[in-house]
């Protein structure tokens, strides 16, 4: 068979073939940055590694940038990993626009978007290693709007699917490497619909879900020893870092109770109360959805109550 039609990987998501070509079967649209007038909030789009091209989209209040604020205030970072198994979407992904545009006009925070480099193209841990360049640089306020307008004193990590797997490896990143820069405060990390693994199914995972899993992440990182019980898959493997280490204070895990990764959502949650973190840890599930639904349907009830409880833990409620 012609290797240019011959497949050596398929999935619900993307598709490779033999002959090393690969076709993304959704989450490759883009739009670009600019003012949002819907919601009151401004993006623009800064490189934060020439080599790479890895890139941050950061979002703002535009009454900020206007100077029309009476009162002028810092306001929370919010470092934001997207979904998309590690292999789709991007930081100028339209659903991913309009969800930041939405969160940052609601919870009043300065937003970096981060367009980590994808698998397979860039195997694990690049999209580790951008993230943590990406969060490193933001603490630092290394650029005029989150140097006027940022409190990297109050800095919180927040993704959803891959992304949300990328929230807790950076945090354990900042819990075991040399910190943040001076002055720098990991405050909180919303964890929502994780994407984890293992070799050993938890309570109530399904079948399709490990299979999926079990294909997908030797695609995502080929050179992984421990498959599925990976550190970086299975935050509960024999020998992943103590969940001790997770360096923000404050956690929110959330799924929905028709999503396929919830089971493992729960262990990590029920995980990390059992580990002797020091930090608070809440768990938030959504009546009757599915994976990642709130991305797609932002106006649906359980959508809003999801964002009604994002705000009020960034603002530290």
């Amino acid at each position: 068979m012609d290797p240019a039609t011959k497949l050596s990987f398929d999935s619900p998501l993307l598709r490779v073939y033999e002959d090393g070509r690969m076709e993304r079967l959704f989450g490759t649209e883009t739009t670009p940055p600019g003012h949002d007038a819907a919601t009151g909030v401004t993006s623009k789009d800064v490189v934060l590694d020439g080599t790479t091209s890895v890139f941050a989209r950061l979002y703002i209040p535009t009454d900020l940038l206007l100077g029309s604020n009476t009162q002028p205030k810092k306001l929370p970072i919010l470092l934001y990993l997207h979904g998309g198994g590690l292999v789709l979407e991007s930081a100028s992904s339209p659903t991913y626009h309009r969800y930041l545009n939405s969160l940052v006009c609601k919870a009043g925070v300065l937003a970096v978007s981060v367009n980590y480099r994808l698998a397979p193209e860039h195997p694990i841990p690049a999209a580790y290693e951008d993230s943590w360049t990406a969060l490193t640089w933001a603490a630092s306020r290394d650029d005029p709007w989150l140097s006027e307008h940022g409190d990297a004193g109050r800095v919180f990590l927040a993704g959803d699917s891959g992304g949300a797997n990328i929230v807790h490896n950076i945090s354990i990143m900042a819990g075991t490497r040399d910190g943040l820069p001076p002055g720098a405060l990991l405050e909180g990390a919303i964890v929502l619909h994780p994407m984890f693994g293992g070799k050993e199914p938890v309570d109530g995972e399904g079948l399709f879900t490990r299979e999926i899993m079990e294909k997908l992440w030797p695609l995502i990182c080929p050179d992984s020893r421990d498959g599925l019980d990976d550190p970086r898959m299975n935050p509960m493997a024999r020998g992943a870092p103590s969940l001790q280490k997770l360096a923000c204070r404050k956690l929110l895990v959330c799924s929905a109770d028709l999503d396929y990764a919830r089971p493992r959502a729960a262990a990590y949650c029920e995980a990390v109360k059992a580990s002797g973190w020091r930090g608070t840890v809440e768990w938030l599930e959504s009546g009757g959805e599915e994976h990642v639904f709130f991305i797609n349907k932002p106006d649906c009830d359980e959508s809003l109550k999801l964002m009604d409880r994002v705000v009020a833990f960034l603002a530290g409620n």
